[in-house]
């Protein structure tokens, strides 16, 4: 066991946490205020080739392994909720999929624009009917000559009205259950029949758009299906493995920045003649913050060192997530409390960070389907 970083981890963690505080942190509260994606973050993350950290350098990636892209999502997230969630969207959900279940021409047409940040891609799986249980969709997929017809509606997309490629999960096989589901790349930019119906006011996160979208007699090309016919589900389960990595990622990240904000504000304010960390309260607070923020950044970790060691993740990255979201909107909570009054304005980052934190426990399975998913890891 080693806690220490590589080297080129390091390096790049630090490369990101500067460009953080220097580009993003200026502008996190101005463009959640004005509802905005900053294409302008992504532009310049692409530049600093961080759009595809674990895609292979043939196809344009950095290929970095599954714990460099941890890093760089907890950076992010500790600056912004929305560009972290953005991020993590467009890079484990519909970027790598490509690569793992793609064929060498897919791999060759649709992985370079993603892993060099030419346009971020966007993952379809949710639809208005369902939520935990997402394999009952109504989305379906009919072969017609050498084409695909896809008719339905996906809802809470991220990234949808901004992407250059959308991965679409729907149904090819009604009465075949989970084995009848399959997975298409869809162009939003050039494939008819494609709508996005609304992009969404959220309670956070306001900067990464989450839509819903409407496929209507979309035509696609046969050789957009990623895979086989039927492995759409399969796919999915392994997606979700390295999802839950980065959602824990993106909630150590968010964890984090709400405890700096804290532990910063609480060395600077004083009452009663001294600083309010100095009152146990206070400090007995900011220690329980600084405990969850370190656990949930171990059990990341060593997700996704499990999975970059080829190993099954089910279990460990389940308990990443679950534990890593509870404890973003609890040191997020509690940094309001911290702060006080000023903790409830939006002056101060803490609110920002509780609101984005929320989504943690809900996207890519709520804490309830994680528990579910860990008692059947224990056989319950």
């Amino acid at each position: 066991m080693d806690f220490d970083l590589p080297a080129e981890h390091r390096m790049i963690r630090d490369t990101v946490r500067e460009f953080c505080e220097e580009e993003i942190e200026p502008i996190a509260w101005d463009i959640e205020e004005e509802h905005r994606f900053p294409e302008e973050v992504f532009d310049a993350l692409a530049d600093l080739d961080m759009m595809g950290v674990p895609v292979s350098e043939e196809y344009g990636g950095l290929d970095g392994d599954q714990l460099m892209y941890a890093l760089v999502t907890e950076e992010l997230g500790r600056v912004s909720g929305s560009i972290g969630l953005s991020y993590a969207a467009h890079t484990s959900l519909a970027t790598k999929p490509i690569e793992l279940f793609g064929t060498d021409a897919q791999k060759e047409r649709w992985l370079p624009p993603l892993a060099t940040g030419e346009y971020l891609g966007a993952w379809a799986l949710t639809e208005p009917g369902s939520g935990s249980d997402a394999s009952d969709m109504d989305t379906m997929a009919r072969k017609e000559g050498d084409e695909y017809v896809i008719d339905g509606t996906k809802q809470f997309i991220t990234n949808a009205s901004v992407a250059g490629s959308i991965l679409v999960k729907a149904v090819t096989d009604p009465g075949a259950g989970y084995d009848g589901i399959s997975t298409f790349i869809v162009d939003p930019r050039e494939d008819d029949g494609f709508e996005v119906v609304t992009e969404w006011e959220k309670m956070g996160l306001n900067a990464s758009p989450t839509c819903e979208i409407k496929f209507t007699n979309c035509r696609v090309p046969e050789d957009r299906l990623l895979g086989a016919e039927g492995e759409g589900w399969t796919q999915t389960m392994k997606t979700l493995n390295g999802g839950r990595i980065s959602i824990a990622a993106l909630s150590t990240g968010l964890a984090q920045g709400a405890f700096d904000a804290a532990l910063h504000y609480a060395k600077q304010r004083e009452q009663f003649g001294k600083p309010i960390g100095k009152f146990d309260a206070v400090r007995d607070m900011l220690v329980e913050m600084d405990r969850k923020a370190e656990r949930a950044r171990l059990l990341t970790h060593k997700a996704a060192t499990k999975y970059d060691a080829s190993e099954d993740v089910t279990r460990i990255s389940a308990m990443a997530k679950y534990d890593a979201s509870e404890a973003a909107r609890e040191v997020a909570e509690d940094a309001v409390q911290v702060l006080g009054g000023y903790g409830y304005t939006t002056d101060f980052a803490p609110q920002r960070f509780y609101r984005d934190a929320k989504l943690m426990e809900i996207g890519e399975g709520t804490s309830e389907i994680q528990r579910l998913v860990l008692g059947r890891e224990l056989g319950l």
